[in-house]
């Protein structure tokens, strides 16, 4: 299990911009990014498996596209229960908080990719812990 992508916006509701690593503050998000906040929702997760999926031989998508903060491979997110939580890099560590999300309005990313999957299939978590993480980095599910 490992991460393949972080991505950040300045807005929400728009894609988001691949990045090579990414500070996690404690109690609040990525640092810099829209949805960073004292919520349940500061950081956002989806499977790379998933993203692909979506896609079609027409119409290739690219990591950030749906919003989402990280993208994994080797994780199935939306089976993962309230409450697990995971470590990410070295220190920084998880909890997961909501699993799919509602639309409230058709986004950016509908409109460009004809479809979301973040409502099923996005992951949200609230950061225990703060840390520097990266591409690459393995992610570890917490035994409690």
């Amino acid at each position: 299990m490992k991460i393949v992508s972080i991505a950040t916006s300045k807005k929400k509701g728009t894609i988001k911009k691949c990045i090579l690593q990414a500070e996690l503050i404690e109690n609040h998000g990525i640092k810099e990014d829209a949805h960073a906040g004292n919520w349940h929702r500061q950081l956002s997760f989806l499977a790379s498996e998933s993203i692909e999926n979506a896609g079609t031989e027409d119409f290739k998508l690219n990591f950030g596209d749906f919003a989402e903060n990280i993208a994994t491979m080797g994780i199935d997110w939306k089976n993962q229960p309230i409450g697990q939580v995971f470590t990410l890099g070295d220190e920084a560590q998880v909890e997961i908080t909501q699993i799919g999300k509602e639309c409230h309005k058709k986004c950016a990313i509908y409109y460009r990719a004809g479809d979301c999957i973040m409502p099923k299939e996005g992951v949200f978590a609230k950061i225990l812990k703060g840390g520097t993480i990266k591409i690459g980095d393995k992610i570890e599910r917490v035994i409690k």
